[in-house]
């Protein structure tokens, strides 16, 4: 191959840039990416950057000398594609030829579809979000954040920090009910209210300005009055620019276990876009939103792409999410063990080890606190799946 083109320039870009080049590919490498930013992290928009002075250079990645020869093309994303040409369509009207192709386009964040006080919705997804959030984030400042998974935790404890009066709206009994289950949600939200955050539990939001007596109108007919409203619903692939090409786009970009999207030489995904089978747990193929999925995949990915032998395809999905003084980190796939939730050490109230088990097997691990805890643990999953294969 002389060209590659990776198209996304968040982490799963610069990573598969990285791989490419540790794998041995020496031709010509170009990253595009519809931020006009160099990649950064996303995680700390949530909380400690949201917390202080939101920069570039509080959250960029360092660039290592192997892709200091990318051609980084940012600010102008790929808007169509051709593969059976081998040719992307840029914003403005360019195109670019590719011999090898890496779909990095991630996620952006899902909005509500009830229309009204544009100027007060926000979203955390990029940097620019950040940046327009942190303005809005004062004391005394009247925020409902709508969605309790972990970017709706995060930023209320971000907001009440910082001194905000902060109400969390969402659809389920408990917050972050999906990833960790109703105990260790119903705990968090505990944690959440003995710091003075506020929940609206099994509501969801009808209308937006549209009650004399508040801002955003629950399906209870409580009305919220707000000056932050923040969106905190969940994300959507960035598959559109591949509409056209015959692919299964239904959930991300679907690829086989070697990450080839579906069965194409020529084009693999990285990253949190890409939807595949895991051999530590079924051949279920899956999207995983998880911290150390992008270098993950992008190492796998570039050595299919170059033809370059690697093991079977099992990672090991690893996430932690910063609430307050509380370090919650998880190892595994506790969703998949969402039926048969177990303490295995320490009590919820202080610092605790939960397992999550399918049909008998550990498959997760959570843990709040107990940093020690986690080599034990994350040795423990990795010789589960070991001993199988």
């Amino acid at each position: 191959m002389r060209r590659i083109v990776v198209v996304g320039a968040s982490m799963g870009g610069l990573r598969a840039a990285e791989q490419l080049r540790a794998a041995g590919f020496a031709g010509d490498l170009t990253v595009v990416g519809d931020e006009p930013h160099r990649p950064y992290n996303r995680p700390p928009l949530s909380k400690e950057v949201l917390a202080s002075e939101v920069t570039h250079e509080a959250v960029a990645f360092r660039m290592r000398a192997s892709v200091e020869d990318v051609d980084w093309r940012l600010g102008v994303p790929v808007v169509s594609s051709d593969l059976a040409a081998r040719t992307l369509t840029l914003l403005d009207g360019s195109s670019l030829a590719y011999d090898g192709l890496v779909v990095a386009t991630g996620l952006r964040a899902r909005r509500l579809p009830q229309p009204g006080l544009e100027d007060r919705r926000h979203v955390v997804r990029t940097l620019d979000d950040a940046t327009r959030l942190r303005a809005v984030l004062t004391p005394g400042a009247r925020v409902v954040v709508i969605g309790a998974g972990f970017v709706g935790c995060e930023v209320a404890a971000t907001a009440r920090g910082l001194g905000a009066e902060v109400t969390v709206v969402c659809a389920t009994s408990e917050p972050l009910m999906s990833p960790l289950g109703p105990d260790l949600g119903a705990e968090l939200r505990r944690r959440h209210e003995a710091r003075g955050v506020r929940f609206l539990l099994g509501r969801t939001v009808t209308s937006f300005g549209t009650s004399d007596a508040g801002d955003v109108l629950l399906s209870d007919g409580t009305s919220l009055p707000a000056d932050a409203i923040i969106e905190a619903v969940g994300s959507t692939p960035c598959v559109s620019w591949l509409d056209g090409n015959g692919l299964d786009l239904s959930d991300g970009v679907l690829c086989d276990a070697d990450l080839r999207v579906e069965g194409r030489p020529d084009v693999v995904a990285v990253g949190d876009v890409a939807r595949f089978p895991n051999a530590r747990y079924d051949g279920v193929c899956r999207r995983v939103e998880h911290w150390s999925i992008p270098t993950d995949t992008a190492r796998k990915a570039a050595r299919t792409l170059l033809g370059v032998d690697a093991p079977p395809f099992a990672p090991l999905p690893s996430f932690w999410s910063d609430q307050y003084e509380l370090r919650i980190q998880s190892f595994g796939a506790p969703a998949l063990g969402g039926d048969d939730i177990r303490v295995l050490e320490g009590e919820p109230s202080g610092e605790c080890a939960v397992g999550y088990h399918r049909d008998g097997e550990l498959v997760g691990v959570v843990l709040l606190g107990l940093p020690g805890a986690i080599p034990r643990y994350r040795k423990q999953l990795m010789d589960a799946f070991a001993a199988t294969v």
